[in-house]
């Protein structure tokens, strides 16, 4: 009998923990809607103390530290966000190396950790096997799309000796160009026509591409659409200051 109610209360046990974590999961979900990234960080951190291998928390905290570190102006605040975030990031890769969401949550945090031009080129190759990795999963993610589209812009930015030094470091890379760039945004587009960040990084290759007729198409939507994140007011008036220029 004794073991019979030790099976029931841990089977209890075990069902009021994952209602928390659904609990504080749905909470975090909120505060990001309202706009309100380190509540929401807060509470996925919550729920990993309940449970530390769920990988949704793991996840949102890796992607919004990267987020969040972005926006500091104090540069060891900004260290510790994208030192959590590669934690993270490497936790949840480990944990779940077939999600989509774990790999691209490894790239930002990459992509947002540079300190200077050797590292930055250590870490190129390693952003575009996690992009590579999290595409293969799922062929259209959203923010992995926009970010090969990133990746294509800042390697086309290089000069010929870091472009030599990528290649040496790393046994060659696929070549990019700005109409791979704009292809991947575009793609990005189609898998998530409300994100924001990528109709204004969509504008600035279609005019350096010399395509300011497209530039102009990208951004009059752009400005049109509604905020869906924090950052994403700073985007339109970026949007808007950019369509102005071309007009």
């Amino acid at each position: 009998m004794k073991i019979i109610y030790l099976c029931l209360f841990l089977l209890i046990g075990s069902h009021l923990t994952a209602q928390d974590v659904s609990y504080l999961l749905s909470e975090a979900e909120k505060f990001e809607k309202d706009k309100k990234d380190d509540d929401a960080l807060k509470k996925y951190q919550e729920a990993l103390t309940i449970s530390p291998s769920d990988e949704r928390s793991l996840f949102k905290c890796s992607e919004l530290s990267s987020i969040i570190g972005n926006r500091q102006t104090d540069k060891k605040l900004k260290a510790d966000y994208f030192t959590a975030a590669r934690t993270y990031g490497e936790t949840v890769v480990k944990q779940y190396p077939t999600s989509a969401d774990a790999h691209y949550a490894m790239a930002l945090a990459l992509d947002k950790s540079y300190t200077g031009t050797k590292e930055r080129l250590q870490k190129t190759g390693d952003i575009l096997n996690h992009l590579n990795a999290a595409l293969k999963i799922k062929p259209d993610h959203a923010r992995s799309l926009y970010m090969m589209g990133k990746w294509n812009v800042e390697i086309t930015g290089m000069n010929v000796a870091e472009k030599g030094a990528l290649k040496t470091f790393y046994g060659g890379l696929p070549s990019a160009s700005l109409p791979t760039a704009i292809d991947y945004f575009e793609k990005a587009r189609k898998a998530d026509p409300n994100y924001l960040l990528n109709y204004l990084d969509l504008a600035k290759a279609y005019k350096k591409n010399g395509q300011s007729d497209k530039a102009i198409e990208i951004l009059n939507h752009l400005v049109k659409l509604p905020p869906r994140t924090a950052d994403d007011n700073g985007y339109k008036a970026e949007g808007k200051a950019l369509l102005e220029s071309l007009l």
